[in-house]
C-alpha cells in the first residue's frame, strides 16, 4: 500500500506546512514464510543458503550438546537435531537415549533446568534458571544486575571468563580413525591412556563415537562434546584447525572493478597441540553466477560454470594472544576478487573444509546492504522474554534478516556500532576492587595490577569468541561479509563521555585501550602492529581505511574511519566517533577536514550515507540533562550513599547519573551542540558543491525513527524547496536495536519531545521527526504520533532506477516472532 503524506497533514507537528515528502508504506500482515526457521532448513540449505556457520566441519562444539546429551541421527546417518541451540528432537523419530527435558507451563516451552551441567550449583542460583557460573563466570564474580544473563550458554560462559574451543586434533585423528572403519581402536585407546572400547554382549570389541553416551554405561560426567555432532558431515579440514571463532566476513571496498575483503579465523595452538599449525591455513575460493534459491533447488550457485579460475588464498597470522591456556593465532585472509557482468556467489573452504558462501555484485551494480546496531542485551534484561520460540533472545530478527539474504542476497551488512556488549566486563572477579571502591578517589586511585591486565584481555577475547561464533548472528558473519564501526558498548559503556579525570584514571583508560584494540582484531580484521598506522590516504592493507593524524585523548590508537564504496552511485562515510571522544569533543577538526577531503576526491556518485552511532537529527533533552548534571541532584546524592535503594541510579565509574553518559553521547547535549551545528553546516556545503544527497545512519537509542534536516525561510508559510532540489535536505534514519529491547516510554518521550524547535540550529535551517510510522506492525494506529516505533528492527537498504536510496525498516511483528514489517522512506535523488 503507498501512502503519500505532506508534513502540513500532520496537526502535531508546528512547522508541518514547511516541507513534503512520499513514504511508501508497506504493510507485510502476512509474510511468505511466517513459521520460517533457519534450523528447518536442511543442512545443505543452511550451509548453501545460509553459509551456516554450524555446518562446518571442524566448528564449535563448545555448544549445547555433552556427553549426556547425544546428537540423533537417523537410519540414514543424517543428522535430525537442530543446527544451532540446545538439543530439541525435531523429528517424530524414537528419540535416543538421553536425559528428559521438563516441559514449562507454558507453550511447550523445552526448560533445561534439570540438566546436570546447568545447574550444578543449585544453591548459587541468582535470576531465572542462571547460576554465578552463567551469570558472572567465576564463584567471586560479581553479581549481575537485575536478570542480566548475556547469551546464555549451558557451560557456564555468560560472564566471558571462560570460553571452551572446538574439537581438538587427537579429536579430529581420533573419529577419523573411527570413521575409516579402523577396527582396532583399542590398541590406540590404550596408547593414549584412554579406555574407549567396550564389549557388546556376544563378547566382542565395539569402537564408542566420540561425543555419544557409553554404550553400556549410561552414566558419565557433563563436559565439552567431542566429534559425534558431526558425525554425517564428509569435508573435513586438512589440516586440522582447532578453531575458537569463525570463519568471519568483511567487506572493504571496491577500487577499479576489484571487490575487496577478508576472512578472519581464531585458531587454537594450546599444549595439547589442538591445531596442526605445521602449515599456513588457507581458503579455496570458487566463482560462480548466483541463482536465486528454492525449496527444491536450495543452493544460491549454478556449480556447473565457473566465472572466474579458483583462487587459494594463504592466511596471515596478525595477532597470537598468549593465554594461560595456550597461544591463540588469529590468521587473516584478504580476497580480491575481480567484479564480473553478473552477481556472483563465492564459495569458499577453510582448509578443504565443509563450504560456505558469500554474493558479490555485478560490475557497475549499487549493492544491497542491511544495516543494524545495539547487538546485545543493557544489564538488567532478561533475554529469555524476547526469545519467542527461538533458543535465545539474541535470534528472532537476525533469523529473519538471515531469511531476507535467503530470498534477495545482501551483499554486505553495516554495524552501526554496539555489535557487541562488553558492559559485562564490570562482573569479572578481579574488577571487583575497582567497581566496588566506595567513593570517587578510591576509583580513580585504583591501581592497575597485572591481575586485572590479564583479566580485561581474558574477558574482551572469550567474550567476542562467544558472541561472534553464536546462533544466528554466527551464521550472518560468515555469510554476509561486515562493515563495522563501533559505539560506546563495544569497549565499555559509556567510554569517552566521562570527565576527563576519570577517563585518564588508570583502569578506565586501559579498559578503553584495549577494547578498541580487540574491535579493531574482530571487527576489522586489523592489527595495528601489522598493519601500520601511516595516515597517507590508501597506504592502509584495508584501502577503505582514513587512519586520524594521531592517538586519540585516551587511548593509544588513532582514529580508525571507513571510506566505503556501495556502488558507482553510493558511499558510505563511517566516522570514528569513540576513538578521539571527550566529554567536550566528539571528533577533531584534522580528523574532520582528512575524511572530508577524501570525499571530495569522490567521483559521480549521487548518495552519501554517514554513519554516525548515535543520531544527529534527534530531540532534545535539555531538562533531563541539566537536572541530572545538577550538583546538588536530590537523587544522586541519595544513590552515591545507596539510601532509598536507589544506588543503581549513579554508574559504577564516577558516581554520576546513570543515565548522564547516555545524555552526554548525543550530538545534541550541551557539551556537543557547536560542534553539531558546525558538522550540519559543513555537510550542507559538501552536498551542494559535491551535488550528492547526505543522509545519516545511526543507531543507540533502540528505537526505529527518522529524523530531517531541510531549508526553512522564516514567515514562509509553504515550502521553498521539493526535497529533491533541496541540498539541506538531509534524512537521520535510526534503526536501533536489533537485539535490545526498547526502553519503556522512550517513543512517547521522542513523540513528545520532537515537536520542540532546536533554537541553536542555522537561521535557514529546521529540522522535524518525520512521522514515519503511523500504524504499528498489527496495522492499529500509533499511539506515539508516528515518529518513533519502539520494536526492535534493522533496515534494508538499495538504490532504485529514481535514484532514490531506499531505506526499509524491517521491524519485529512481535516480540519473539521471527518476522518483520516493513517502513520504506526514499531520500530523494539530487536535482539542484
Amino acid at each position: 500500500m503507498e501512502i503519500n503524506q505532506s508534513i502540513n497533514q500532520s496537526s502535531c507537528l508546528r512547522r508541518s506546512s514547511l516541507i513534503s515528502w512520499h513514504v511508501d508504506v508497506l504493510m507485510d500482515t502476512v509474510s511468505p514464510r511466517a513459521q520460517h526457521r533457519a534450523e528447518h532448513l536442511s543442512r545443505s540449505a543452511a550451509a548453501a543458503a545460509h553459509a551456516s556457520y554450524y555446518s562446518h566441519p571442524s566448528l564449535h562444539l563448545h555448544t549445547y550438546l555433552t556427553k549426556e546429551k547425544p546428537l540423533e541421527i537417523n537410519e540414514k546417518g543424517k543428522i535430525i537435531e537442530s543446527l544451532n541451540e540446545p538439543f530439541l528432537n525435531l523429528s517424530n523419530e524414537n528419540e535416543t537415549n538421553s536425559l528428559p527435558l521438563k516441559k514449562n507451563e507454558n507453550e511447550n516451552e523445552i526448560n533445561v533446568s534439570n540438566l546436570p551441567h546447568v545447574n550444578d550449583e543449585k544453591s548459587n542460583e541468582v535470576g531465572i534458571e542462571g547460576t554465578k557460573k552463567e551469570e558472572g563466570g567465576k564463584k567471586d564474580a560479581g553479581y549481575p544486575s537485575g536478570l542480566d544473563k548475556g547469551a546464555l550458554e549451558l557451560n557456564g560462559e555468560a560472564g566471558g571468563t571462560k570460553s571452551s574451543p572446538g574439537p581438538s586434533l587427537q579429536d579430529v585423528l581420533k573419529f577419523n580413525q573411527i570413521q575409516n572403519g579402523w577396527q582396532s581402536n583399542s590398541h590406540f585407546e590404550k596408547q593414549n591412556g584412554n579406555e574407549n572400547t567396550n564389549i557388546n554382549t556376544n563378547g566382542n570389541e565395539q569402537i564408542s563415537v566420540p561425543g555419544q553416551v557409553d554404550q553400556i554405561d549410561l552414566k558419565g560426567q557433563a563436559g565439552r562434546p567431542e566429534l559425534g555432532r558431526h558425525w554425517s558431515i564428509k569435508d573435513r579440514m586438512n589440516p586440522h584447525l582447532q578453531l575458537m571463532c569463525g570463519p568471519l566476513l568483511a567487506y572493504y571496498t571496491v577500487r577499479n572493478d576489484i571487490w575487496q575483503g577478508g576472512a578472519l579465523v581464531r585458531a587454537d595452538r594450546s599444549c595439547n597441540s589442538g591445531s596442526d599449525l605445521s602449515s599456513l591455513p588457507y581458503i579455496n575460493l570458487t566463482f560462480h553466477p548466483y541463482t536465486k534459491p528454492s525449496h527444491e533447488v536450495p543452493t544460491v550457485h549454478d556449480p556447473t560454470i565457473q566465472l572466474l579460475p579458483p583462487q587459494t588464498v594463504q592466511a596471515r597470522r596478525i595477532h597470537v594472544y598468549a593465554s594461560k591456556d595456550g597461544n591463540m593465532s588469529f590468521f587473516r585472509f584478504m580476497f580480491e576478487i575481480p567484479l564480473q557482468q553478473t552477481q556472483m556467489a563465492v564459495r569458499y573452504k577453510l582448509n578443504g573444509g565443509a563450504e560456505m558462501d558469500f554474493v558479490v555484485p555485478a560490475k557497475g551494480e549499487n549493492m544491497r546492504w542491511a544495516a543494524h546496531s545495539c547487538n546485545g542485551f543493557s544489564s538488567g534484561v532478561n533475554p529469555d522474554e524476547f526469545k519467542g520460540s527461538y533458543p535465545s533472545g539474541y535470534d528472532p530478527v537476525w533469523e529473519d534478516l538471515l531469511l531476507k539474504h535467503h530470498e534477495k542476497p545482501f551483499h554486505c551488512m553495516v554495524g552501526g556500532g554496539d555489535q557487541i556488549y562488553c558492559d559485562a566486563l564490570t562482573r569479572e572477579p578481579e574488577m571487583q576492587p575497582w567497581i566496588t571502591a566506595p567513593d570517587r578517589h578510591s576509583k580513580l586511585n585504583c591501581p592497575l595490577t597485572d591481575e586485572i591486565r590479564e583479566a580485561v584481555d581474558r574477558f574482551y577475547f572469550n567474550h567476542y569468541c562467544k558472541i561472534f561464533r553464536s546462533n544466528a548472528f554466527g551464521r550472518a558473519n560468515s555469510s554476509i561479509p561486515m562493515v563495522n564501526m563501533l559505539d560506546d558498548h563495544d569497549l565499555i559503556d559509556g567510554f569517552g563521555t566521562y570527565d576527563d579525570e576519570t577517563q585518564a584514571s588508570p583502569i578506565m583508560s586501559f579498559v578503553g585501550s584495549r577494547g578498541y584494540f580487540w574491535f579493531l582484531l574482530f571487527q576489522l580484521f586489523v592489527s595495528d602492529e601489522v598493519d601500520g598506522v601511516d595516515p597517507t590516504p590508501y597506504s592502509h592493507t584495508l584501502k577503505s581505511m582514513i587512519i586520524g593524524d594521531k592517538n586519540g585523548p585516551w587511548i593509544p590508537f588513532p582514529s580508525h574511519s571507513l571510506l566505503v564504496y556501495l556502488g558507482p552511485k553510493v558511499s558510505l562515510l563511517a566516522l570514528d566517533c569513540r576513538a578521539e571522544r571527550k566529554l567536550s569533543r566528539i571528533c577533531t577538526p584534522e580528523t574532520y577536514a582528512k575524511t572530508f577531503g577524501e570525499v571530495r576526491k569522490l567521483q559521480g556518485i549521487e548518495q552519501l550515507v554517514i554513519l554516525l552511532g548515535v543520531p544527529i537529527a534527534y530531540p532534545r533533552m535539555s531538562f533531563l540533562e541539566h537536572f541530572l548534571d545538577w550538583k546538588w541532584n536530590p537523587l544522586n546524592i541519595l544513590a552515591r550513599h545507596n539510601a532509598m535503594g536507589l544506588g543503581g541510579m549513579v554508574n559504577k565509574f564516577n558516581q554520576a547519573s546513570e543515565l548522564l553518559d547516555d545524555l552526554n553521547d548525543h550530538w545534541c547535549a550541551n557539551t556537543h551542540k557547536k560542534e553539531r551545528n558546525w558538522l550540519v553546516l559543513e555537510c550542507q556545503k559538501l552536498a551542494k558543491e559535491k551535488q550528492f544527497r547526505i543522509t545519516f545512519l545511526s543507531g543507540d537509542v533502540h528505537l526505529a525513527a527518522v529524523g530531517c534536516l531541510f531549508t526553512y525561510h522564516k514567515g514562509k508559510k509553504q515550502p521553498t524547496l521539493a526535497p529533491e532540489k533541496d541540498h539541506r535536505y538531509m534524512l537521520n534514519v535510526v534503526t536501533s536495536a536489533i537485539v535490545n529491547p526498547p526502553p519503556p516510554g522512550a517513543a512517547k518521550m521522542v513523540a513528545t519531545l520532537g515537536r520542540n524547535k532546536h533554537r541553536t540550529l542555522p537561521q535557514d535551517t529546521d529540522e522535524i521527526m518525520i512521522p514515519l510510522f503511523m500504524t504499528d506492525t498489527d496495522g492499529s494506529k500509533s499511539k506515539m504520533k508516528g515518529t518513533a516505533l519502539n520494536r526492535r528492527n534493522y533496515a534494508a537498504v538499495e538504490y532504485n532506477t529514481n535514484r532514490e536510496l531506499l531505506f526499509e525498516f524491517r521491524v519485529e511483528k512481535s516480540q519473539g516472532a521471527g518476522e518483520t514489517v516493513g517502513y520504506p522512506i526514499k531520500a530523494p535523488a539530487p536535482q539542484w
